[in-house]
């Protein structure tokens, strides 16, 4: 077995016994990335050398009985987190230089830990899109098949795990960015409740909805690296002041008597055959470990795509309009100030942003904001409340995580609406700022993965994590590897 195939769990067995060193984890996860690489580009920017010197770096720890959880574990993070003296793009032409100043608090808490940067991943441009054909650099491949999409905006993070070219990644999500790529490439993703994880150092998309969360090969590397990123910080006021429990202890622990909510609203007219199929075969051994399924409603699941792409547009509008120019980034050439600015925005965004910025100012103008944004927001409101309800009655809802699986590419791209439609099971989520898991649940007839979506209470992350490892490990699907 390859080193670069391994769990984080697995990795930190052998290191701590001495049986490979965090050098030989990290040469074996390059010579993978040197392998394939070239066909799935998962990545923005590769950081070969800083990642040797950071091995080398928890190698000395080790061997001075140092250890930490992440010590030599190799990591891809997702561009649009900040890494000081490291490019962070956003995958935009706009920020093509742009190379921060200081370090996020994730990064620096992954940094207190121990872990081995690999590099920088590719996303759809400023986290807006559900496929990472949006990409202002280039496109990502799925694993399992390279003429399809590995899904968005968290494409490379999802696709760099699943094609082993780390052991684990970041990514972020605004309308369901880390559990829709994981779904369609066949890994698990995790998005915490919204506040769980500071959000300082990540270039800001929807600034109410936006969470960064884990990308991993197994559910318990996802506990794992939601003890490490979680908490409260100075300097992110809507992290909660929640006290984050030891997310590692609910793993392996029984769910026999766990009421697991079936929302009517998800199962509907147009879905796959085969994602249907799958998710209800999970449903059926959830009930077979013990788990008590209850058919619920959601009922304004509806309304949740037409709501959220006038809140996510409007404070996208309002986010990006820093990028002008003047202090960082690309700068058009221009002979005077106003010109300076229309041309470099004009250059610098791709056709997706643009097309949110316009969207986001229309819905925040004079004239339409009660009638777009303050309507959206009362919706959100009762989006909400159906879980607070549907809460009240079960533990946690499961449902598929996305209703297809992953198209090839430009098969959407014509069509915003259906691109837009690839995010209808996730997007509910972040409206409500609650936590949510995609976990391998079966394949397709032509070998491509199905994902399910597991949702819990504002900051349950522990049953989601409990009843996601007691479906992993009843099955085989996590197991499966793409032929690369």
């Amino acid at each position: 077995m390859e080193l670069f195939s391994l769990s984080i769990s697995e990795l930190r067995s052998m290191i701590d016994k001495g049986e490979v060193s965090a050098s030989e984890v990290t040469a074996s996860v390059f010579r993978r990335i040197n392998a394939v690489e070239g066909r799935i580009k998962a990545y923005v920017t590769l950081t070969g050398d800083k990642a040797g010197e950071m091995a080398e770096k928890a190698g000395g720890e080790i061997a001075a009985g140092r250890k930490k959880p992440l010590s030599g574990i190799p990591m891809a993070i997702k561009d649009n987190m900040c890494t000081k003296g490291i490019l962070t793009t956003c995958a935009s032409k706009i920020l093509s230089n742009f190379i921060p100043p200081y370090e996020s608090t994730v990064t620096t808490k992954l940094a207190a830990n121990g872990y081995v940067l690999t590099g920088k991943t590719n996303l759809d441009e400023f986290a807006m899109g559900s496929s990472t054909e949006n990409s202002g650099l280039h496109e990502t491949s799925n694993p399992w098949d390279i003429e399809r999409i590995p899904g968005g905006s968290s494409g490379g993070s999802a696709a760099a795990v699943a094609a082993d070219e780390c052991i684990a990644a970041l990514g972020s999500d605004t309308g369901g960015s880390i559990r829709q790529p994981a779904a369609l490439c066949g890994v698990v993703g995790l998005k915490p409740t919204y506040g769980r994880v500071s959000r300082y150092g990540l270039v800001a998309f929807a600034s109410s909805l936006d969470q960064i969360g884990p990308i991993t090969k197994n559910v318990s590397d996802s506990a794992l690296l939601l003890n490490i990123i979680s908490g409260r910080d100075r300097f992110d006021s809507t992290s909660a002041p929640v006290e984050a429990p030891d997310f590692t202890s609910f793993i392996g622990k029984d769910i026999k008597g766990l009421k697991i909510g079936i929302p009517k609203e998800y199962f509907i007219e147009g879905m796959d055959p085969e994602v249907d199929k799958s998710v209800k075969n999970a449903v059926r051994k959830l009930e077979s470990l013990g788990a008590i399924p209850v058919e619920v409603s959601l009922p304004h699941t509806g309304y949740a795509v037409a709501t959220y792409y006038v809140l996510a547009t409007s404070e996208a509008s309002s986010n990006l309009a820093r990028y002008d120019g003047v202090k960082y980034g690309f700068r058009a050439e221009a002979g005077e100030l106003m010109e300076m600015y229309m041309k470099t925005r004009a250059q610098g965004f791709g056709a997706e942003v643009k097309r949110r910025i316009m969207l986001g100012t229309f819905t925040l103008s004079s004239g339409y904001y009660d009638a777009y944004y303050r309507k959206a927001q009362q919706v959100r409101t009762l989006i909400k409340k159906d879980f607070d309800d549907v809460f009240g009655l079960v533990d946690l809802v499961v449902t598929p995580t996305t209703p297809t699986p992953a198209f090839k590419f430009g098969e959407k791209t014509a069509d915003p609406m259906q691109m837009y439609l690839a995010d209808i099971f996730t997007i509910s989520v972040n409206l409500a700022g609650v936590p949510a898991i995609s976990i391998p649940c079966g394949f397709t007839s032509g070998n491509l993965p199905v994902g399910l979506q597991m949702i819990g209470k504002h900051f349950d992350e522990g049953t989601i994590l409990k009843a996601a490892y007691a479906y992993e490990q009843s099955t085989e699907w996590h197991m499966r590897k793409p032929d690369l």
